[in-house]
């Protein structure tokens, strides 16, 4: 029995200014051209789901997908992929009252391993306060009732030496809340 999955792509740093462009028809394209199937994109900003038969896990989709994007745009982009299941539950441990608030104020920063706090440790949290950030699966979730451009703790959160060796990107609810719909579609 074949076993199909849906799962998620988030890219990191894609067209934002002039340079690193990666239109979504031809990451549609790279996507299909992997073997994938019913692949769907949203936004400009690097979020697609897709359909496979791979038996391979995340990390090997990951890296299969980045050398893929090398060779077709000349440059690295780092990737994420995730499971539907994954997904889902993001939002649904989300520790803030997603409902409540505007999804400007409501971000989750995706990383490509596991965190501890202590990797946050030297952050204090009461110095931002009202903004604040919780932990999750391979994930940080911040309250940022200003919005993510005006948030003094985003700056300090995305700092090269706290996010050293893993891959992170960020996405707004509204985008947590699509791609986790996106990987729940039913296949065709």
């Amino acid at each position: 029995m074949t076993t199909i999955t849906r799962y998620a792509v988030l890219l990191r740093g894609i067209n934002v200014g002039t340079s690193r462009k990666v239109p979504m028809a031809e990451l549609r394209t790279v996507l299909t051209d992997l073997g994938h199937t019913d692949v769907k994109t949203y936004l400009q900003s690097g979020n697609a789901a897709f359909t496979t038969d791979s038996k391979a896990d995340e990390a090997t989709l990951t890296k299969d997908l980045e050398q893929a994007v090398r060779k077709h745009f000349g440059f690295e982009v780092h990737c994420l992929i995730r499971e539907a299941d994954y997904l889902r539950r993001i939002v649904e441990d989300c520790p803030f009252p997603a409902a409540d608030l505007q999804p400007k104020q409501l971000h989750v920063t995706y990383f490509s391993a596991s965190v501890t706090p202590a990797r946050f440790a030297a952050v204090d949290q009461e110095a931002y306060a009202p903004e604040e950030f919780r932990l999750g699966d391979r994930a940080l979730y911040l309250y940022a009732p200003d919005g993510l451009g005006r948030s003094r703790l985003a700056e300090v959160l995305s700092r090269p030496a706290l996010l050293k060796g893993i891959t992170a990107t960020t996405r707004n609810w509204n985008t947590v809340l699509k791609l986790a719909e996106m990987a729940q579609e039913p296949t065709a």
